[in-house]
């Protein structure tokens, strides 16, 4: 539930400030009547992106027990991990900017009188952010159902979703209301390193997988079993699985991809962050 509801409120407000962006802004210049514009783009992406995520889960859940489920697992594994690094960087250096660059995008598509312009402004944003949303959810599908692989289980990944959507969903109206007068530089700096969190822990299931296929027939050695303490497919085992990467019996190689992925990227955030604090502040 926890990651579904941390992935589904990060993607949630990313892609429903950029909605929220695009309607304040055309508040501001008296262009409601293009509300509409941007509404359809939102509704083609969210249909397309839905339809999709259930149909690459039918097709992918036919393979169950076979190889091809576990290579395709691993590429969502490795893809998702690779994304969620990507974006949380692309995020950090462009949250202060993206107000006024949608802005001019608006004012590009206004004044060439492309109504449909805003359409595909709002799809391209949100299907993006879809996109992403999909191949993570798969990914935490794929990682908890082998820990817990019960109705309840899905019941709660999907309730972690709605809220996520929802709450999300509650920020971005408070955006519209307050014309983007919020500051979402310390969100995305937190929200970052939980994602990375993640992240972590999907390239250890990776590993995991290509360890029991034989790809990878090194650091195979067992490092502890805390499955009597804790096991993976307990409740708060299986949380933790899929928030930190917890495993009740890590191999070596596990643990080194797991640990040297969270220093190397959580180093290179803080300095990329300070570096980018320093080229904002003016010259004296």
């Amino acid at each position: 539930m926890i990651p579904t509801f941390v992935i589904f409120l990060r993607e949630g407000i990313e892609a429903s400030m950029i909605v929220a962006i695009l309607l304040s802004y055309l508040n501001q210049i008296n262009k409601r009547e293009h509300f509409r514009d941007v509404f359809l783009g939102v509704a083609a992406a969210f249909l397309l992106i839905l339809g999709g995520g259930i149909a690459a889960y039918i097709a992918i859940s036919d393979y169950k027990n076979s190889n091809f489920k576990t290579y395709f697992e691993t590429v969502t594994y490795l893809l998702a991990a690779g994304v969620l690094t990507g974006m949380t960087f692309w995020m950090h250096k462009h949250a202060r900017t993206m107000a006024k660059e949608l802005q001019a995008r608006s004012d590009v598509a206004l004044t060439k009188g492309h109504r449909w312009g805003l359409g595909i402004l709002s799809f391209q944003s949100v299907g993006r952010e879809g996109l992403e949303t999909m191949v993570f959810t798969l990914a935490i599908i794929f990682a908890s159902s082998k820990q817990s692989p019960t109705p309840l289980h899905g019941n709660l990944l999907l309730l972690g979703a709605a809220l996520g959507l929802l709450t999300s969903l509650a920020i971005a109206f408070g955006i519209y209301k307050l014309g983007m007068k919020l500051n979402f530089k310390r969100f995305f700096q937190i929200v970052g390193v939980i994602l990375m969190l993640f992240a972590a822990a999907l390239l250890a299931a990776a590993v995991q997988n290509l360890q029991s296929l034989n790809w990878l027939p090194f650091g195979t050695h067992v490092l502890w079993n805390s499955s009597g303490a804790l096991s993976e497919s307990s409740t708060m085992g299986n949380i933790l699985h899929a928030f930190t990467g917890y495993a009740d019996h890590p191999t070596v190689l596990q643990l080194i991809v797991w640990a040297s992925y969270l220093a190397i990227s959580i180093t290179a955030f803080i300095r990329y962050g300070r570096k980018g604090s320093k080229a904002t502040q003016p010259s004296k």
